[in-house]
Order: C-alpha cells, then sequence, then structure tokens
C-alpha cells in the first residue's frame, strides 16, 4: 500500500489515540513493525498551538518516514492553516480526524459529528489539500448513527477531494466501541473508492487482521487499544500476513526489555516527574497479562522517581523469566 509517494510496509498501522499515541509509542511501535504510526490529534484551534501539549504533540525527534501528524477541527480555513503549520514542524502526511466519538470533541461538532454535514465535509476536505503539497488522508466512522450510516458518500466525496487513503472505523459513532463492528460497510465503502481503504476495529491478534482484510477487500489494517500493552502485535500480525503462520510469542525477558525502552524514552520525551506520571497507564497495561501484575500496579503507583520505576520493572520481568512466554 502506498500513501502519495510514501510505502506503508507492512500494512498494519498505529491509529491515532489521544494520551497514547505519543512520539515516545509511536517510535516503539513502529520499531515494533508498525508501517504507519499516526501521531494524537491536534487542535486547529490557533489559541491552543502554542500550549505545550500541543508542542508535544507535534514532536518528531528522530521518527521514522513518514510521519504522520492528525488535525481536528470544523472550519476549513482553520484546518488549512492547521495542516500547513503541521508541515512546516515536520510533518510528511496529515491526517483529517472525522471519527473520533468523544463527547467533548463531538460537542464542539467536530469529530465524527462532522459525518452529518456532508457539505461541510467536502469543504474541510477541498481546504486541506488545497493548503499542502504533502498527502491528505482522513478517518472516519460509517456515519453518526444507525440511521445515517453514509461512510460510501462520504468516502467518494474524499476521493473527490483529492484524499489519498481513507481509514475506516467500522462503527457509527453512536455506537462508540460498543457492539459488533460492520466489517459489510467497510468493504462497501472499498468497493466505492478506488483511494486505499484501511481498515480498523476490533482488530485484535493476527488471525483477526487477516480475516478482515478478507472480509472487507481492505488494503490494511489499523490498529488501537490491542496495542496497548501489547505494541509486538505490528511484528505478529506482518508476520502472520507474510507467512500466513503465527509467530511464537516473545519471552517475558524480551518483553521487559522493550518496555525499559519505551520508559527510558518516557522520561526522556515529559522529563522525569511527567514521564513517571505518564507511564503509569502503559505499565498498567503491559502488566495485565500476568497475576502478579496487580502487586506491580500497586506497588508501581507509590513511585515518583525514573529510577525506581525502572528498577521495578526491571524486576517484575526479571521474576517472569521463568514463567511461560505470553499466549499470543
Amino acid at each position: 500500500m502506498r500513501i502519495g509517494p510514501y510505502p506503508v510496509s507492512p500494512p498494519v498501522l498505529l491509529a491515532p489515540m489521544a494520551g497514547v499515541s505519543d512520539l515516545p509509542f509511536r517510535r516503539l511501535c513502529r520499531r515494533l513493525g508498525a508501517g504507519l504510526a499516526v501521531s494524537e490529534m491536534v487542535s486547529a484551534q490557533p489559541q491552543l498551538w502554542d500550549s505545550r501539549k500541543t508542542r508535544l504533540r507535534l514532536a518528531h525527534g528522530d521518527e521514522a518516514a513518514p510521519r504522520s501528524v492528525q488535525i481536528l477541527g470544523t472550519e476549513p480555513r482553520l484546518m488549512a492553516e492547521a495542516a500547513r503549520a503541521s508541515v512546516a514542524h515536520g510533518a510528511q502526511i496529515i491526517d483529517i480526524n472525522m471519527g473520533c466519538p468523544a463527547k467533548k470533541v463531538c460537542g464542539t461538532q467536530a469529530g465524527a459529528a462532522l459525518l452529518r454535514d456532508e457539505a461541510l465535509v467536502g469543504r474541510i476536505l477541498d481546504a486541506v489539500v488545497a493548503a499542502v503539497t504533502v498527502p491528505v488522508t482522513l478517518k472516519i466512522r460509517t456515519g453518526w448513527d444507525l440511521q445515517q450510516r453514509n461512510g460510501v458518500t462520504i468516502a467518494t466525496i474524499a476521493e473527490q477531494a483529492g484524499i489519498q487513503a481513507l481509514a475506516v472505523h467500522g462503527r457509527t459513532r453512536a455506537c462508540g466501541y460498543r457492539g459488533p463492528v460492520d466489517y459489510a460497510s467497510i468493504a462497501a465503502i472499498k468497493q466505492a473508492v478506488r483511494i486505499p481503504v484501511i481498515a480498523n476495529g476490533d482488530i485484535d491478534s493476527p488471525a483477526k487482521a487477516r480475516q478482515v482484510l478478507e472480509l472487507t477487500g481492505a488494503d490494511a489494517v489499523m490498529i488501537g487499544r490491542a496495542a496497548q500493552g501489547r505494541p509486538w502485535i505490528f511484528t505478529e500480525i506482518a508476520h502472520m500476513l507474510a507467512s500466513g503462520e503465527p509467530l511464537p510469542p516473545p519471552s517475558p525477558a524480551t518483553i521487559g526489555t522493550w518496555v525499559l525502552e519505551h520508559l527510558r524514552d518516557l522520561h526522556a520525551f515529559y522529563g522525569e516527574s511527567a514521564g513517571v506520571r505518564i507511564a503509569r497507564k502503559h505499565l498498567a497495561w503491559y502488566s495485565q497479562h500476568w497475576p502478579a501484575g496487580s502487586a506491580f500496579r500497586a506497588r508501581m503507583n507509590t513511585l515518583d522517581s525514573g529510577r525506581a520505576q525502572r528498577a521495578l520493572v526491571r524486576d517484575f520481568f526479571e521474576r517472569l523469566a521463568d514463567e511461560e512466554p505470553l499466549a499470543a
């Protein structure tokens, strides 16, 4: 699969997730097999562009190309300006958020709420595509609710506007993250357009990734929540798609090495105090796979230094070394 001039290989992408898909996590996921990792969403509101949060979300450091930044907003002019500013900060792909179901986002008529106004969708896409010379992609849901599933119409508008790839979460905004994923709607969208389509929603294993590609005819899959605490899922899916065989699970010692790498990057990126706090949620996800994880998390939440946090992580995974490898 290609997005403009950029090959995306393997065809397994990290979804943009607020509070998760920061630079340290994106770098780790890329090293562990993701073909592309999309940034957390950046607001198009100009008053927020000088905030520390926005500056961190726009940071790329030594991130592998292509670098994709997702922008969020409702006004075509401001979205175009946000796209230009993102490119100036190093973005090589601009992604537009029309899929976020969060109340605080949809309450401002952004994210998935835009799907109710097809004319505005067209104006935003036209403005952003015209504003930058890099590829522009779009992430959507299948519609606002089960009575307003207009994903095919939105996909057609996107293709006509010059959008170069389309990620589709197979639920409506009203569904949130509950209930079955409508892979048939993703398949219908894929049939309706010629641009690459990326399937998203409840893809939590290599076997599921292969099944979804077969069901939808999509060009790639996008992984969100399943990568939390398991970023090596990208390597596992890539291996399954290339060989048809499952990859042996990583050992606790190997996982421990990855977790410590992630931890050091978080501490360096945010500074020790903020890095220790932000790392706690990731460490909760990493440790949830083992019975000893509960005691580990209780102890972890009492620590306030990077050195102590890293020492506890090292000890935890060393103690797991004699246990069975993590099940796939």
